[in-house]
């Protein structure tokens, strides 16, 4: 897989990553393809929490208080219990078998911070949107940036507890407009595994392209 521009500056040694993660600041002797992902989706989706649950470091975070004046621009419909949110970037790292280590930039999911998606986008091979079956057409926005930009992507549904079960897969993909070939699988973003296996969708959708049409 080629590898793109990334921002590779490691957290402070001694630091360390997921719960139980022993110290693993510095990339591993094995890694040879380092590519940048994004993990994009709107306001309130869970792309803190899913960089938090797989980072093998101790990923970066830049979260405020929502304020009543956020809330007069921020939809908060569906979040209600939302009492924060990322103002720039989350980052952090994980480190697949064969090599493979992907370096993650979550990026603001509101209208407000628009102007800075061209620089995080700058160098990401592809994009791993979060979407929430309860909030659906609160995804239009961050897919139409994430097409308009040529990123390759997958989507996760991470499954809130409360949100409907009866929506069917291909129910799910036309209600998205999504292209024949775009994976959609569902993800817990507060489980390791089952976010790595999101995370891992997207990577076979990297292989399976043609070299050409990744940036």
């Amino acid at each position: 897989m080629a590898s793109a521009p990334s921002s590779t500056t490691s957290a402070p040694s001694g630091t360390t990553g997921a719960p139980g993660e022993t110290d693993r600041v510095h990339l591993p002797d094995t890694a040879r393809d380092l590519v940048k992902i994004l993990v994009a989706g709107p306001f309130g989706v869970g792309k803190t929490t899913l960089i938090g649950s797989v980072s093998e470091i101790r990923p970066l975070h830049t979260e405020e208080q929502l304020s009543e004046a956020s809330a007069q621009v921020d939809d908060l419909a569906g979040v209600r219990d939302k009492t924060t949110t990322t103002v720039a970037i989350d980052f952090g790292r994980v480190s697949l078998p064969g090599g493979v280590v992907l370096y993650l930039f979550g990026t603001p999911g509101q209208e407000r911070f628009r102007a800075l998606w061209d620089d995080i986008a700058y160098g990401a091979l592809g994009a791993l949107v979060l979407v929430d079956s309860r909030r659906i057409d609160a995804s239009f926005d961050v897919l139409g940036l994430v097409e308009e930009s040529g990123l390759p992507y997958a989507v996760a549904l991470n499954e809130f507890p409360d949100a409907p079960r009866h929506h069917g897969v291909e129910r799910l993909r036309r209600a998205l407009d999504l292209e024949a070939d775009t994976p959609m699988v569902t993800c817990d973003a507060r489980d390791a595994n089952s976010s790595i296996d999101a995370l891992l969708a997207l990577v076979d959708h990297l292989l399976t392209r043609d070299p050409a049409e990744v940036r």
